[in-house]
């Protein structure tokens, strides 16, 4: 199992990673209070004034996602893979006016997650249900994208070995370490890491982006490589289309694919639970202004992509490209530091991912339809052992679910959490659609976007707008592109929510109120 360990490397990186540890066992005295209530241990009390906020949700959009999973998509077909730059540009504006709505009647209401909001909005359990299920599967391939992020780390230390066993053996002691102080300390961990991590992505990114070019004679030389290495991919029919530059069947489905991820980006349990933590809407306000910078880094860490073509790192699985540049570009000690940051990166996002996960079973599954009189100190230790569970799941994706790029576990997510946008952001502004309308057109959405995920070797992330139905034939949308599967399926959902909530109206009790939604929200 160490036969190629890089020692120097290997032990800046334990180092770091034993530093993290400790803060998270520290954390549960972080802002101290009692972690036998779900509120305290799942959300930190509701206590994360804009700095905190501004860590932890920023710990949401550096994972592994954004140092792996993009730069790996670049270094294997090219520009597709800087949609995501645009979506979280996008998102952010967006996130300004609706955030701060939806923290404002929750806090009211002492609502913790997504279903919560919506019983209280639209008084029906089964879509109260049909939103937490979504969340809690759509979170376990994301919190599996951050874990193939270490696995990917690790073996580029040098740890790894023959055999099922001896393979996931580092990220499965990684694993345990994870669930343990995610256990003891909840959301606190996360956000207490979440300073150390960030400080360290910086680090990285910032030498990095100035050393490498550097070494490799420029960001001419390096985009001139780049397109050198994509047309003889595209000659040698290895990959059907790569470029620095967009190719025309590619544009359909980058803006489709910015679109959909855009929309179900803060749908997700994790970034609720990050959002409901903060203490006040205006410190809500205050993040989504700032948190454009995490998008311009995105851009910088994209850019890796093509710096691992010019620099001539071969790798037969395109996630090997980063850590292997890393190895390549800096002296050990210092690829063990940015090594540790992307270890981190996974690690952070992990913990709050199965944290929103485990709020969401507790209070929307568990709760109200198995034992509706749980006690506080019932409903934290419960979300507590979930949130272990949930772990196991994102292990079991890991080894079992197959993909052509880790980019695909968090876009297969997306396709599913994308369907609760009707509910969750219009319920913020208008009940006009009625509850059954609602999770009928979610029923209809996930079929669609799950049959249009499926592909016969592997999962798919876009899928052309035609068809082929039994006793019917091919249907085509005649746009002529490829599609995000997210966007289309959700668009499916949102015609099938309108057209039925023509014919039925709402009539379930509405616990919130329009002065809920107003002064509050700016508080």
């Amino acid at each position: 199992m160490f036969d190629r360990l890089n020692v120097v490397a290997a032990s800046v990186f334990v180092f770091f990673f034993a530093l993290v540890t400790v803060l998270g066992f520290i954390a549960a005295r972080w802002k101290s209070a009692d972690l036998n209530h779900i509120t305290e241990w799942g959300l930190g009390g509701r206590r994360f004034g804009k700095w905190v906020t501004w860590f932890l949700l920023g710990g949401d959009l550096y994972t592994a996602y954004t140092v792996i999973a993009i730069p790996a998509v670049v270094y294997a077909i090219g520009a597709y893979g800087f949609f995501a730059v645009p979506y979280t540009i996008v998102i952010y504006p967006f996130l300004y006016l609706t955030l701060p709505r939806l923290w404002a009647v929750s806090h009211k209401h002492g609502y913790l997650t997504a279903g919560d909001f919506v019983l209280g909005r639209y008084g029906d359990r089964w879509l109260e249900l049909a939103v937490a299920l979504t969340g809690i599967f759509a979170t376990m391939p994301y919190i599996a994208l951050q874990l193939v992020g270490l696995e990917k780390v690790i073996g580029a230390l040098g740890i790894s070995g023959q055999g099922w066993l001896q393979e996931h053996a580092p990220i499965t002691i990684a694993f345990v370490v994870l669930a343990l102080f995610t256990y003891k300390s909840g959301l606190r961990a996360p956000a207490l890491i979440a300073f150390v991590k960030d400080a360290m992505i910086y680090i990285f990114i910032i030498v990095a982006i100035i050393i490498i070019p550097y070494q490799l004679g420029g960001f001419g030389k390096i985009f001139d490589a780049a397109r050198v290495a994509f047309e003889a991919k595209v000659a040698a029919k290895t990959v059907p289309a790569a470029g620095v530059t967009l190719l025309p069947g590619q544009i359909g489905p980058y803006v489709t694919l910015a679109i959909g991820s855009a929309m179900a980006l803060f749908m997700y349990p994790h970034a609720l639970t990050g959002t409901l933590a903060a203490s006040s809407g205006r410190a809500i306000r205050q993040n989504t202004m700032m948190l454009p910078a995490y998008s311009f880094v995105l851009g910088l860490i994209a850019l890796l992509g093509v710096m691992a073509i010019a620099a001539d790192i071969k790798v037969t699985n395109p996630q090997d490209a980063v850590p292997q540049l890393v190895l390549w570009a800096f002296p050990d000690w210092f690829a063990g530091f940015c090594l540790a940051a992307i270890a981190l990166g996974a690690l952070v996002p992990a913990a709050v991912m199965s944290i929103g996960a485990a709020n969401t079973f507790t209070r929307n599954v568990w709760k109200p339809f198995i034992h509706p009189q749980m006690s506080s100190q019932e409903e934290s230790f419960l979300a507590k052992l979930v949130s272990l569970i949930v772990k196991i799941g994102a292990l079991m994706v890991i080894f079992f679910m197959p993909t052509r790029f880790a980019l695909d576990l968090q876009l297969l997510g997306g396709v599913w959490m994308v369907q609760i946008f009707p509910a969750m952001i219009l319920g913020l502004y208008t009940r006009w659609l009625s509850g059954p309308a609602l999770l009928i057109g979610w029923s209809v959405g996930m079929v669609v976007g799950t049959a249009l995920a499926w592909g016969e070797q592997a999962w798919v992330p876009v899928h052309p707008l035609k068809w082929d139905i039994p006793l019917i034939g091919t249907i085509d949308s005649g746009l002529g592109f490829a599609a995000y599967n997210g966007l289309t399926s959700v668009l499916a959902n949102l015609v099938v929510a309108f057209l039925l909530s023509l014919l039925i109206r709402p009539n379930a009790p509405d616990e919130t109120s329009p002065a809920d939604y107003e002064d509050r929200a700016v508080a």
